[in-house]
């Protein structure tokens, strides 16, 4: 089927006058006992049906889903798109909102959501819609963290998971998809340094994903992706608005396309030392 995008304004509703949505919301999460309830609790009244699939899981993470009335599952990792694939299997409704365990829903997003459903929802397989982080001090609004748009709602029956098996999963779909107005809020990185904490295991998995497609370093890589990442993410797509964070966003993501592809030399080149 032909897929094709189109954008929906959304009609205001109140989310607790109305049945619930015909929506499973499902959250794979690991040890996110300080992030689920707000991210439960955005999607609570309003949606049928709430699957939360633990991993791995040592903290209260489990007791907290249970006590926002989520049903929850504990299922073994399988990479990013296996897992959630797993986890949509479990959902009961036939749409599904998936949602990481740091997101919220914001109210705007809500209403879109009553507005999307409102309509002609059968004519589409998913809905697409921009996500906001907060930083440090400010939600962003430019550069490569914004609009960001995500595809999270789609047709359980129309769409699955696809992508690279380690990183960079995405929803495939079947027919249309919708793009909605609100904003998906992100709370990725409470402190600078859980940012800067992140750069090694997205290097891992980039190096895993390299391996598995049989590339190979590239030193004109190495060099000029990183200046293109910060030019393109502080001066095309005007990061500068953004003010200090922004700037310190364009650098860092430079710097992350520096690591990934320098761990990609060590791990072609690497030896061991000899007397």
């Amino acid at each position: 089927m032909r897929s094709a995008v189109a954008r929906i304004a959304g009609k205001p509703a109140h989310p607790f006058l109305n049945p619930p949505l015909p929506i499973s919301v499902v959250i794979v999460a690991r040890n996110e006992e300080r992030n689920l309830p707000r991210c439960l609790a955005s999607g609570r009244g309003w949606t049928a049906e709430t699957v939360v699939v633990l991993n791995d899981t040592t903290d209260g993470s489990e007791a907290a889903a249970r006590a926002a009335g989520a049903v929850v599952y504990h299922r073994p990792w399988q990479g990013f798109r296996d897992t959630k694939n797993a986890a949509a299997a479990l959902a009961t409704q036939p749409w599904i909102l998936a949602l990481d365990a740091d997101e919220e829903v914001s109210p705007a997003l809500r209403e879109s959501l009553h507005g999307f459903f409102a309509g002609t929802p059968e004519r589409f397989a998913g809905a697409r819609f921009p996500r906001k982080v907060w930083f440090i001090d400010r939600w962003i609004t430019h550069g490569d963290w914004y609009p960001d748009l995500s595809l999270r709602l789609f047709h359980r029956d129309r769409a699955r998971w696809g992508g690279d098996a380690f990183v960079h999963e995405k929803v495939e779909c079947a027919g249309p998809v919708a793009t909605l107005h609100g904003d998906l809020h992100h709370f990725s990185f409470p402190t600078l340094a859980s940012h800067v904490a992140k750069i090694n295991p997205f290097a891992d998995l980039f190096v895993q994903q390299q391996q598995a497609r049989g590339g190979r370093f590239s030193a004109g890589a190495a060099v000029l992706r990183p200046f293109w990442r910060f030019f393109r993410a502080y001066v095309l797509r005007r990061g500068f608005l953004d003010g200090y964070p922004g700037f310190y966003i364009a650098w860092a993501t430079a710097f992350g396309a520096f690591v990934r592809y320098s761990r990609l030399y060590e791990a072609e080149h690497r030896k061991e030392p000899h007397a």
